[in-house]
């Protein structure tokens, strides 16, 4: 009986979980023109010291980074705005699309 509830509240917590979005490669790069401007065409910076390569991060990091500037959690002014129109996917998306280009 004891084993019964921390499963159970183990399998509470997965089912109300949120279900991670698969980000495709393709749309990324459509909607990646306003990143380029400061992180590069295929996410890397012209000028690394000021905006950091995004091409070969990993995808879950990168998805992390901008749901923490939509969200207000990293408060960086720049990036909040440009993630704050974001949806899930179009950060999903961006995210695979930065993470499959090769890095620097």
């Amino acid at each position: 009986m004891k084993m019964r509830i921390p499963l159970l509240l183990m399998l509470s917590a997965l089912a109300l979980s949120p279900i991670a979005h698969a980000g495709d490669v393709e749309r990324g790069a459509s909607i990646s023109m306003t990143c380029a401007a400061c992180h590069g065409a295929q996410g890397v910076s012209p000028l690394p010291a000021m905006y950091p390569d995004l091409a070969g991060q990993s995808q879950a990091e990168l998805v992390e980074k901008l749901e923490a500037y939509r969200s207000g959690e990293n408060d960086n002014p720049i990036m909040a705005a440009q993630a704050a129109n974001l949806s899930d996917q179009d950060i999903a998306d961006l995210a695979a699309y930065f993470s499959a280009q090769p890095p620097r």
